[in-house]
C-alpha cells in the first residue's frame, strides 16, 4: 500500500492530507486564527469547583473556561502504586480542588461548539518512538505492536533507560518497532529536557499562561503521521519545507529523504483530487462503487449512518446483494470516519442480513478498515435491531464544523417552511396584528415566493380577508427576505 503525506501551505491556514492509494484518508486543517490546543500545558487557575458534578472549570487564559473532571486528576496515591491493579478509592472533588488554586494542567480535546476545552493533570509529552509520563512509572506498548519478542525487548530497552532520566513512565508508540536503542535514547533524552522545563515553567510562570505548546502542524504530521507505509512528504512551502529539513535532520534524520519540496505549477491539492473530495465529504450521501450509498446525519448526540443499495440490482439473490452492499459500505465507513473526522458515538444502519457469518463478516470488514485509524475505536456487535454501535475518540472538531457553518435561512435544521406554510403565517399575523392595533390599512413584505404565491393562488382568500377585517391589504416582496422572513406593517 502506497502512503504519501501532502502538505499545502498558505500564510492564513496550513492544510495537511494523508493519501493512500491515490484516495484522501485524511485531512488535518490549522488556522492561524484559531490554532488548536490539544496537548498545550497551561498553569490554569480554579475558577469554580461543583461537587455535583464532580468536576471544576478552570481558567487558562482560553476563551471559555475548560472542563476539569475528578477522574482526570492525578492523585498521590495513583504516582506512588503506578503498577497497582486496584483502581483508587473514589475521592470527592472538593479534596481535590479548591477555588483560586493555581494547577497545572493539559489539553486533551479542543473546545467543541459551546463546551469548553476538556483537561487533565496527567501530563503526557509526546515525541518520535515516546510519549513521557512524568506523572507515572509504569512502561506502556502500543497494542500495534504485535510481536511478542519485540514487545519484550522495547519494554526492557526503555525501561532501563527511564532509570538513567529519572524513572519516568513511557508509552512506546507503533514508530518504535524495530528502532535500535540508540533512536530510543535520543527520544528519551529530548523528552527529559522538555519536561525539566515545563516543570521550571509550571512552577515560575503566572496563571492563565501556556508553559507548553505542541509543535505546528506540519511538524506534527512529521512525527506522528510517518509510518513505514508512507512513501513521500511532498510539501509545496519551501520555508516549510526548510523547517521539516531542520526538525528531521535533528530528531529523525532517517526520513529526511522522503521530504520533497512540491515545485509545480498545478496545486498540489488539485493534483492529487483533494479539493474534489474535500467537497464530497461535506455532501450527507456517499455514493458507493456498486450504485449502493450512504447517508450520513451529524448531529449533537451522535452521528447515524444509513447504508442502502440504491441501484445495485446483484446477480444472484437479495442476500447477496445485501452482503455484497454491505461489505462495500463497512470499508466506505471506516473512510469517512477517519476523513470526516466524525467522533462520538456513530451509530450504522446497514441492510438486514439473515446470515450470521455475513454478520460477522461485514463487522470484521468494519474493523479491519478502522485499523488504520489513529483515533481510539471501539466496536461492538450487531445489536437486536441490526444497528451497529460503535464510537471514535473526539478531541478536534469534525470536518463539516471545521469548514462550514448552520445555513441562516434554516438555523442549521436542513429544511425550511413552504411558502403555503409561510402564507397562512402571514394570515393569522395579520388578524392578530389588527385586533391588537388600530390602522387603516396594512403592508406585507416578505420573499418574493411567499408573495407570489398570495397574490396569485390565494388571492381570493386575500380578498375575503379585507371584507372580513374591513381594510385594505397591499403586498410587497424584498428579495433581502429569506422565506420564513416576513413583517406586517400597520399604516
Amino acid at each position: 500500500m502506497s502512503e504519501e503525506i501532502l502538505v499545502n501551505v498558505t500564510p492564513r491556514e496550513t492544510r495537511v492530507a494523508v493519501v493512500e492509494n491515490g484516495m484522501l484518508q485524511e485531512l488535518h486543517i490549522e488556522r492561524g486564527w484559531r490554532r488548536g490546543v490539544v496537548g498545550n500545558i497551561y498553569r490554569g487557575k480554579v475558577q469554580r469547583v461543583m461537587p455535583g458534578m464532580q468536576a471544576a472549570f478552570v481558567d487558562v487564559g482560553l476563551e471559555r473556561a475548560a472542563f476539569l473532571h475528578a477522574n482526570d486528576i492525578v492523585r498521590p496515591l495513583q504516582a506512588e502504586a503506578a503498577e497497582a491493579v486496584t483502581e483508587p478509592p473514589a475521592v470527592s472533588i472538593t479534596e481535590l480542588l479548591r477555588e483560586g488554586q493555581d494547577v497545572v494542567v493539559q489539553v486533551v480535546k479542543d473546545p467543541i461548539g459551546s463546551k469548553g476545552a476538556r483537561l487533565t493533570t496527567q501530563i503526557s509529552i509526546p515525541s518520535r518512538y515516546l510519549v513521557l509520563m512524568p506523572q507515572s512509572a509504569s512502561i506502556g506498548i502500543s497494542a500495534r505492536i504485535e510481536d511478542e519478542g519485540e514487545r519484550q525487548r522495547l519494554k526492557t530497552l526503555v525501561g532501563g533507560l527511564s532509570e538513567l532520566h529519572g524513572g519516568h513512565g513511557y508509552i512506546v508508540r507503533t514508530n518504535a518497532e524495530s528502532q535500535p536503542e540508540e533512536a530510543l535514547a535520543d527520544d528519551i533524552a529530548y523528552l527529559s529536557r522538555v519536561w525539566n522545563i515545563v516543570g521550571k515553567r509550571g512552577r515560575e510562570a503566572p496563571p492563565q499562561t501556556c508553559i507548553y505548546e505542541d509543535l505546528s502542524l506540519p511538524l506534527r504530521a512529521v512525527r506522528d503521521l510517518i509510518r513505514k507505509d508512507v512513501e513521500k512528504v511532498r510539501v509545496d512551502s519551501r520555508e516549510t519545507y526548510e523547517r521539516l529539513q531542520a526538525f528531521v535532520a535533528k530528531y529523525m534524520p532517517v526520513l529526511a529523504e522522503r521530504i520533497e519540496l512540491y515545485t509545480g505549477d498545478r496545486p498540489i491539492f488539485d493534483l492529487y483530487g483533494v479539493e474534489d473530495e474535500i467537497g464530497r465529504a461535506l455532501d450527507k450521501q456517499v455514493p458507493l462503487k456498486s450504485g449502493g450509498y450512504l447517508v450520513i446525519d451529524q448531529t449533537e448526540a451522535m452521528t447515524t449512518i444509513d447504508v442502502n443499495t440504491g441501484s445495485f440490482l446483484g446477480q444472484r439473490n437479495l442476500e447477496e446483494t445485501v452482503y455484497r452492499t454491505n461489505l462495500e459500505a463497512a470499508q466506505a465507513v471506516a473512510r469517512q470516519l477517519r476523513l470526516r473526522n466524525l467522533g462520538g458515538i456513530i451509530i450504522i444502519d446497514f441492510i438486514d442480513m439473515d446470515d450470521p457469518e455475513h454478520r460477522r463478516q461485514v463487522l470484521r470488514t468494519l474493523e479491519k478498515g478502522l485499523a488504520r485509524d489513529h483515533a481510539k475505536t471501539t466496536v461492538y456487535d450487531f445489536s437486536p435491531l441490526g444497528l451497529v454501535e460503535m464510537t471514535r475518540k473526539r478531541t478536534v472538531e469534525s470536518l463539516e464544523r471545521q469548514l462550514s457553518e448552520p445555513c441562516p435561512e434554516c438555523g442549521g435544521r436542513g429544511s425550511i417552511k413552504t411558502a403555503e406554510t409561510v402564507t397562512y403565517e402571514v394570515f393569522r399575523e395579520i388578524t392578530r396584528a389588527t385586533r391588537q392595533f388600530e390602522a387603516a390599512r396594512l403592508l406585507v413584505i416578505a420573499s418574493p415566493k411567499v408573495v407570489a404565491r398570495i397574490t396569485d393562488e390565494e388571492s381570493q382568500a386575500v380578498a375575503e380577508l379585507e371584507e372580513f377585517l374591513g381594510k385594505s391589504i397591499r403586498f410587497q416582496a424584498d428579495d433581502q427576505y429569506l422565506q420564513e422572513q416576513f413583517d406586517v406593517v400597520l399604516l
